[in-house]
């Protein structure tokens, strides 16, 4: 299923690695919050250190406006990543230029050297050849291990391949392994699980998915489109109208396979304290909007996933933010976990849900790109991945 080149592939021994890593992790008062991310690429980073590699890292973070900007700076990360590995990771204030040349040159095989932002230059999301083949010149061999940035075709994720031997990392390959498999050769029955606020964003994943699941679960604010392209009133609902005719599209050509919730929890406003309540599915009264699936659709759904073969969840249920109205999200989060499926669950509520509920260890795995994986799903080609050589 995976046919490019890993870092397994290759001799690394003395040479100058130069390591695309997805280091984009919340930052608070200069302290990193989640470092789920940051430990997904110690596999990768502690293989080429344990062959006689010098590692060069590199990653965006967040969004700075077109220049350097303090806030969005990566040292705070150098100084965890020193941390968990129990050794300094030496910090570039640039990744190119001066700064960058001196410290990639200075750098001894068995030392770990981090970058600053590549999104400090603006040619980055250019996926500028110049930018690129500055960063190229740090090193010997690239290796991609950002899964969460390989649907993005930038210069430190898609250009740096070109001048450079490339080949993936550790968590690049299992990402692709999973995400593909399910795809290409799923264990059935395939039951797909899709949340979040719009349709919009998953019209194509819906569309390939159709061809390929036995179940689509449908949940989340994208629910509520789905719904009023049935001809119900929705209230004050989240309602996508330009999408309204894709959604009549979709259930015509999949009505056996996409499923809607059958009850429903409103709010009387978007908010946490929001007075509750839940009615079966049908018009919604005015003043009153959905923020939730209901308990009848929480058990259906979980009817739908028992015996499932293999089970990806991409989207919560509902607005998962307020607890009263994550009951939904929790409540599909349990029935993934006690499914027996090989079970993968991709996107930041999704996969927030499956760790704040304690059930991440029977989750078979967790995907660290929400966009990457839904544009697997979605059948498209990774730039990222596309780039790197064949096996």
């Amino acid at each position: 299923m995976f046919n490019k080149k890993s870092v397994t592939d290759i001799d690394v021994h003395g040479k100058r690695v130069l390591v695309r890593v997805d280091f984009n992790v919340p930052i608070k008062e200069g302290k990193v919050g989640d470092d789920t991310r940051i430990r997904a690429a110690m596999p990768t980073i502690e293989y080429l250190l344990q062959h006689g590699a010098a590692v060069i890292l590199f990653s965006h973070l967040g969004r700075p406006k077109g220049g350097p900007d303090p806030k969005f700076s990566l040292r705070p990360v150098a100084d965890y990543l020193g941390g968990l590995m129990g050794q300094p990771v030496a910090f570039a204030d640039d990744c190119v230029g001066p700064s960058a040349e001196a410290a990639a040159k200075a750098l001894k095989p068995g030392q770990v050297l981090l970058l600053e932002n590549t999104r400090f230059h603006p040619e980055e999301e250019k996926n500028d050849m110049a930018l690129a083949q500055k960063m190229a010149s740090l090193a010997d061999v690239y290796v991609n291990d950002a899964f969460g940035s390989a649907h993005r075709a930038h210069s430190s994720t898609e250009g740096v391949a070109h001048f450079l031997p490339a080949v993936a990392g550790f968590l690049m390959e299992k990402e692709i392994r999973y995400l593909g498999q399910a795809i290409a050769d799923p264990r059935r029955p395939f039951v797909t699980i899709l949340g979040g606020a719009k349709i919009s964003d998953k019209i194509g994943v819906i569309r390939n998915l159709l061809g390929k699941a036995d179940v689509i679960l449908i949940g989340g604010g994208m629910a509520n489109t789905f719904l009023a392209a049935k001809g119900l009133a929705m209230g004050d609902s989240l309602v996508e109208a330009e999408s309204i005719d894709t959604a009549r599209q979709l259930l015509g050509e999949g009505s056996a396979k996409l499923h809607l919730p059958v009850d429903l929890v409103l709010g009387d406003k978007f908010d946490a304290e929001a007075q509750s309540k839940v009615m079966d599915t049908g018009n919604v009264p005015d003043g009153w909007r959905i923020l939730d699936i209901g308990p009848k659709t929480i058990d259906a759904y979980a009817a739908a996933l028992k015996g499932a073969g293999t089970v990806v969840w991409n989207g919560p249920m509902g607005v998962f933010e307020f607890p009263r109205f994550a009951q939904g999200t929790y409540g599909v989060a349990r029935a993934v976990a006690n499914s027996g499926a090989i079970s993968i669950i991709g996107g930041g509520d999704s996969v927030a849900a499956i760790q704040e509920s304690g059930l991440a260890d029977k989750i078979t795995h967790i995907s660290t790109g929400g966009g990457a994986s839904l544009e697997m799903l979605e059948g498209l080609v990774l730039p990222g991945l596309a780039a790197l050589q064949d096996k």
